[in-house]
């Protein structure tokens, strides 16, 4: 694979916690290439490194050593000003926790990337409300997050991960707390409106309810990727993924 056709080039990437004069390493030397257009899967125990590799490769930590490329460019050597410019281009973030800001209403909530990227309020609430049609939320637009439910949140912060149009988005166990059905519905949408238009899809999950929506699955163990598995069909799908 040529380094033209990457996404995301992790090489020896290196990240030590200290908590409270004690050394934790999260990731100790991972080595991880994901395609341009692929949906790749990061599975593992708990504090195995899952979060803290995707946070890496967001943007949103630096690690103490290695190399992680998102589309050709060594995010650690980039000052904070040209990072922070870097992301709002190229990456969406689908928290956990959804991240939605209490007192806004869904279409507000989409509209806040366009407005730190400097879009005036009334185009990019307009985009706003055409991303939430996209996702199935057009009847909501003036919802505030309370209001809606868990799946309709999840929504809300896919819609937000893609409103300025990022060529990779990393989600954090997007169907952790949704069912089955509404977990599954979330995971179509993503495969749908992401890489249907060649984005790249990164996601977190202990959910193996959806490892067959993936093109490959990473395993992750004491901060290193164990083994990587290319999913064809739900058969292919192995207890010790899990």
């Amino acid at each position: 694979m040529t380094n033209s056709s990457l996404a995301v080039r992790c090489q020896n990437v290196l990240k030590v916690y200290d908590t409270g004069g004690q050394k934790v390493t999260a990731l100790n030397g991972v080595n991880l290439d994901i395609a341009q257009g692929e949906l790749m899967m990061l599975v593992g125990p708990s504090g195995c490194g899952k979060t803290t590799l995707i946070s890496v490769i967001a943007g949103i930590l630096d690690q103490d050593s290695g190399c992680c490329e998102v589309f050709g460019e060594d995010l650690l050597s980039l000052s904070n000003q040209k990072k922070l410019a870097f992301r709002a281009r190229n990456i969406g973030f689908v928290f956990q926790a959804f991240n939605l800001l209490p007192s806004l209403n869904a279409a507000e909530n989409v509209s806040v990337p366009l407005l730190i990227n400097g879009i005036k309020r009334v185009e990019a609430e307009r985009k706003a409300v055409a991303v939430l049609e996209q996702v199935g939320l057009g009847n909501r637009i003036k919802a505030l997050p309370s209001e809606l439910s868990g799946g309709q949140q999840q929504r809300v912060a896919i819609a937000r991960a893609l409103i300025h149009n990022p060529k990779l988005i990393v989600c954090d166990e997007p169907t952790s707390s949704l069912d089955h059905e509404t977990g599954r519905n979330v995971m179509n949408l993503l495969k749908e409106v992401a890489l249907h238009q060649d984005r790249t899809l990164v996601i977190v999950t202990h959910d193996a309810r959806i490892f067959e929506f993936a093109d490959r699955i990473a395993k992750m163990d004491d901060g290193h990727i164990i083994e990587v598995n290319k999913i064809n069909a739900p058969d292919n799908l192995t207890p010790e993924l899990i």
